[in-house]
């Protein structure tokens, strides 16, 4: 037996071509503890495959999943001052958006995009909790105003998914002057006798619970979703009470009127369909794999290509 051949030669090759494990693989259910592999958990939308447990997802990942082919076309955000107040806490603001910006790969904390579910057109903004906690500044409020904008010009519905933690600190009373802003945007779309539906996710707080979020013509919401305005823990400090076990999830909230129906992430894109074609006063959608759109259609055709051939 020759010992430099048998051991040491395959030992030192183990040692040189020994591949680095990617950290990321790997993902632990915060509700049971399970681990999951991030290839599978992609599959199921960021849904726990043992217990359900929704995790988030982020605004791009989501769109994939919701848009036909996963064919979606961004709609373009007017871009707000930047650092209108200078604050600073630990950072300056500018400092923390460039933190996010680079930890999410996003521009902000909501996208905005346009195209078809089942071939239903429509507009759809969602939030990204990742981005600062989807926190509702200026550039939230700016996209709001432009999905509900283009929602009116292309006479399609509105489909907003909220998750936040309420109003963005940083830009103070300008960050709270979104909350009528938008509400001026839901009601712009709603007099234009398009629907608004609104898809509540863990979690949807404050300022932006008081205003777009609930504002909805359905409301919509993921299980087990934290929605309030002040959270369980500030109240019980307040009223000095314990409070009822799962209050302000969303079950609760369905229990209590406050929701229309919780729907498990991968059941939403079905209901949406069903709800905005009633709703559209159009047939239901065709059941079974349709072929993935091709480009989206931004501009309505001019007139005169519209026209169909009359009878002779």
């Amino acid at each position: 037996m020759n010992w430099i051949t048998n051991y040491v030669r395959p030992r030192i090759n183990s040692i040189f071509s020994r591949r680095d494990v990617p950290e990321n693989l790997w993902t632990k259910c915060d509700e049971c503890g399970t681990m999951l592999f991030h290839r599978e958990l992609k599959d199921n939308l960021n849904v726990c495959t043992n217990c359900g447990h929704h995790m988030a997802i982020s605004p791009r990942d989501r769109f994939a999943a919701l848009f036909d082919g996963g064919i979606f076309s961004e709609v373009a955000v007017p871009e707000p001052v930047a650092d209108p107040l200078h604050f600073r806490d630990q950072k300056k603001y500018p400092e923390r958006l460039k933190a996010a910006q680079k930890a999410t790969g996003e521009k902000e904390a909501m996208l905005v995009a346009e195209g078809e579910i089942d071939r239903t057109p429509i507009v759809a903004a969602a939030q990204d909790f990742s981005f600062m906690a989807g926190s509702m500044g200026m550039y939230v409020g700016n996209a709001i105003i432009a999905a509900a904008e283009r929602a009116v010009t292309l006479k399609r519905p509105l489909v907003l998914f909220s998750a936040a933690g309420g109003a963005r600190m940083q830009e103070g009373i300008l960050s709270l002057m979104q909350m009528p802003r938008t509400t001026v945007a839901v009601q712009m779309v709603k007099e234009a006798g398009l629907p608004y539906i609104v898809v509540l996710t863990h979690p949807t707080t404050g300022g932006v619970t008081a205003s777009y979020a609930m504002l909805g013509d359905v409301q919509i919401a993921e299980p087990n979703a934290l929605i309030c305005f002040a959270g369980p823990r500030v109240i019980e400090q307040t009223i000095r009470e314990k409070l009822p076990e799962g209050f302000q999830r969303a079950e609760y909230l369905l229990d209590h009127g406050m929701l229309d129906r919780v729907t498990p992430r991968k059941d939403i894109k079905a209901d949406l369909v069903t709800i905005l074609r009633m709703l559209l006063q159009q047939p239901p959608a065709v059941k079974g794999e349709l072929p993935a759109p091709e480009a989206a259609v931004t501009t309505p055709a001019p007139a005169s290509a519209a026209k169909a051939d009359g009878p002779a």
